[in-house]
C-alpha cells in the first residue's frame, strides 16, 4: 500500500529543514532521516524506495534535502558547505524527535552518509544508529586520499551498504576502514553494483530489483 507523502518545511531553524515525510499506518515509535549524495536530492529513487520499505515496517521516515541542495537545485556541494550541511542534519534529527518517542536513525547515500557519520562522530549520543549507503571512502582513482579521519571517533553502530564495483572504494578497502571504528559495524555488499548501487537497473529475478528489501532486512537484523 502506498501512503501519502507529506511535504515538510521547518523554516524556524537555521538551516531550514525541508523534505518529504512518510508516516506509517502502524507506527513502531522509531524514526529514520535519509539524505542524498552530492549530485542528487531527496527524490533519489533508492531513498524513496527505502523510505517506503521502512515506513511499511512502522518507521516514521523523513527524506531530507541538505542545505546546499536547498540553496542550489543543481551541482555538487562546495568545500565550505559541509559544516552547514551537518548542522542541517542535526536540525532534522531535532525535528524527528518531535515526531517519534523511540530510537532515531540517520542514513545517507555517499556524501550524505559521510556527513551523517561525521556528525555522529562529533556527537556520539545524537542517534541510535547509522545506515551508510555507498560510503565514499576516497575519490575515484585516488585511494591515497582516504576519508577515514573521523572513523576512530565513531561510537555509533553503523550498517554499511556498498557495491562491489564502486570506484569510491573497494570492498576490501572498506573492510579495512571499518576496523578503525570502535562501534559495532556490518557491511552488506551488492554484487556487481557501482556507486549508485545500480538501483535503476531491472534484472528479472535478480537481487537488484529488491535491493530496498535487502537493505531493510539487513537493517532489521543489525539493529534488532
Amino acid at each position: 500500500m502506498t501512503l501519502p507523502i507529506e511535504h515538510l518545511a521547518d523554516t524556524a531553524r537555521d538551516p531550514a529543514v525541508r523534505g518529504f515525510l512518510h508516516r506509517p499506518v502502524n507506527a513502531n515509535g522509531n524514526g529514520m532521516v535519509l539524505t542524498h549524495g552530492a549530485g542528487s536530492n531527496a527524490q533519489a529513487p533508492l531513498l524513496v524506495a527505502l523510505a517506503d520499505a521502512l515506513c511499511g515496517e512502522g518507521f516514521t521516515v523523513l527524506r531530507f534535502n541538505l542545505p546546499y541542495r536547498q540553496e542550489r537545485l543543481q551541482g555538487p556541494p562546495r568545500p565550505g558547505d559541509a559544516a552547514r550541511d551537518r548542522q542541517g542534519l542535526r536540525n532534522t534529527v531535532d525535528v524527528m524527535r518531535t515526531l517519534v518517542a523511540g530510537r532515531i536513525f540517520l542514513g545517507g547515500h555517499s556524501y550524505g552518509g559521510r556527513q551523517s557519520s561525521m556528525l555522529a562522530a562529533e556527537d556520539p549520543g545524537l542517534v541510535g544508529g547509522l545506515l551508510l549507503l555507498s560510503y565514499p571512502l576516497h575519490p575515484p582513482r585516488k585511494p591515497e586520499q582516504l576519508r577515514t579521519q573521523h572513523l576512530t571517533q565513531l561510537q555509533t553502530p553503523a550498517l554499511f551498504v556498498s557495491g562491489t564495483r564502486d570506484p569510491f572504494g573497494s570492498i576490501e578497502e572498506l573492510r579495512e576502514a571499518l576496523k578503525l571504528i570502535p562501534a559495532r559495524t556490518e557491511l552488506l555488499t551488492v554484487e556487481g553494483a557501482g556507486h549508485d548501487l545500480d538501483f535503476r537497473k531491472k534484472k528479472a529475478g535478480g537481487e537488484l530489483v529488491a535491493l530496498d528489501q535487502r537493505i531493510l532486512q539487513a537493517f532489521q537484523r543489525f539493529f534488532g
